[in-house]
């Protein structure tokens, strides 16, 4: 096991708050905290902190990596560690995205590198060959756009905020109200040329306000849409002129409370509101946006990649082992475990194994591998634990801890990110 800094990165949608006090910094920051990365990508790979050279996690992967990985997985990931580990704090909304399938990003990197595009070109989508799934489980209240409503509902919230120059919109989802109805109206909207979306998204918000003010309904406080209602003025606000507000009113809003995990799945739209939460995604860089942004949009790839299944929010149950709660997702990349530890509960097993990376969110904890040997851990500090450590073990030193683990999700059989989307 070896101490391991993160690095920050300063987006200008994050927090002030949630990172510095994580870390035990002064509050506000001096400038937006965003996410707090662990873990080993290209652009920021966290360092190795017991070492007086300036050795990052990239260097220990190529040294040994048998040790790091174990001998099965060393072939599996070829020396990739295939997540990366964040905690995520957001002040504002980021842009509406979703990311590629395993074969939908090899085909689309694939593509732009027999095309010549430059691998840090704005407009280019697939900056690797790797899908990006991904979650977010909360902590603290989260707030959150992902997946497509049920299309009846959307029409439901379309017929009440009453705007006609949606009213046709709105019945061609009503005589299709599935996948298909959804693509045809994102199609329309996302295609739509810029004069008519600078007509339709004041109309709209003009009809959150109406929906909002009027006592007793659907978007009154208290409604079934009121936060629906409120998120498109918030957005419509922020963003105005973009196509991704209209997309948004086809998304469903989610609201996670603290220890609650939400999945993003290939293919899923969706766009992180506010609020902080530890996320756990493939090791990628494949992005491709729908709105609320002034970088690039391909709208025809974007088309393409999106899942226009409709229902409720993908949202994970754990697995309750005592104090331990194991997020799976169906991704080989990535399995998170979170463990809320209390005086009497003694030493408690992380429950993954190859390598990992554990970081404590709250309180101090001390972790033990199967050589017996330890390390303290205070709030904000993170851990490199490689597979050779065996067995970890973690204990609230005193009181309690609130502590995450992240590991791949590999269990020996068949890539289940091809499947995804």
């Amino acid at each position: 096991m070896e101490l391991l800094e993160g690095t920050v990165r300063p987006y200008a949608w994050g927090s002030r708050t949630h990172i510095a006090a994580l870390l035990g910094e002064p509050v506000p920051s001096p400038h937006p905290q965003a996410e707090l990365w662990l873990g080993a990508h290209a652009d920021a790979p966290s360092r190795l902190v017991e070492h007086a050279a300036d050795r990052t996690l990239l260097d220990a992967l190529a040294a040994d990596p048998e040790g790091t990985f174990g001998p099965a997985r060393a072939g599996r990931w070829q020396g990739r560690l295939p997540f990366l580990l964040k905690v995520l704090a957001a002040d504002e909304p980021l842009s509406l995205q979703t990311h590629p399938s395993a074969e939908q990003a090899a085909a689309g990197f694939a593509r732009e590198e027999a095309s010549g595009v430059p691998q840090d070109a704005p407009d280019r989508n697939y900056r690797d060959p790797l899908p990006k799934p991904e979650i977010l489980c909360a902590l603290e209240e989260f707030h959150a756009l992902a997946g497509f409503r049920d299309a009846v509902v959307t029409v439901r919230l379309l017929r009440a905020l009453e705007v006609d120059q949606l009213a046709h919109h709105t019945e061609l989802l009503a005589a299709q109200p599935g996948p298909d109805g959804l693509r045809a109206l994102f199609t329309t909207w996302i295609t739509l040329p810029q004069r008519i979306v600078d007509e339709l998204v004041p109309a709209l918000l003009d009809g959150c306000v109406r929906l909002a003010k009027t006592p007793g309904s659907p978007g009154a406080p208290g409604g079934e849409f009121e936060r629906e209602v409120r998120t498109l003025l918030d957005l419509g606000e922020r963003y105005p002129g973009d196509a991704g507000v209209l997309a948004a009113l086809l998304l469903n809003r989610v609201v996670l409370a603290e220890g609650e995990c939400l999945f993003q799945p290939a293919g899923s739209p969706h766009a992180y509101l506010s609020g902080c939460g530890i996320e756990l995604m493939a090791n990628s860089d494949n992005v491709l946006r729908a709105g609320l942004t002034p970088k690039h949009v391909d709208v025809p790839e974007l088309l393409r990649i999106l899942d226009f299944r409709c229902g409720p929010p993908p949202v994970i149950a754990p697995r309750r082992e005592g104090p331990r709660s194991v997020f799976t997702a169906p991704s080989d990349h990535f399995r998170l475990v979170r463990l809320d530890v209390g005086p009497d509960d003694g030493p408690v097993e992380l429950g993954i194994d190859g390598p990992r990376i554990v970081v404590v969110v709250r309180g101090d904890a001390e972790l033990r591998d199967a050589s017996g040997r330890s390390k303290a851990l205070a709030q904000g500090r993170a851990v490199w634990v490689p597979a050779a450590d065996g067995v970890v073990t973690v204990e609230a030193t005193p009181g309690h801890a609130l502590v995450f683990a992240a590991g791949d999700g590999w269990t020996g059989g068949h890539d289940a990110d091809d499947a995804d989307g």
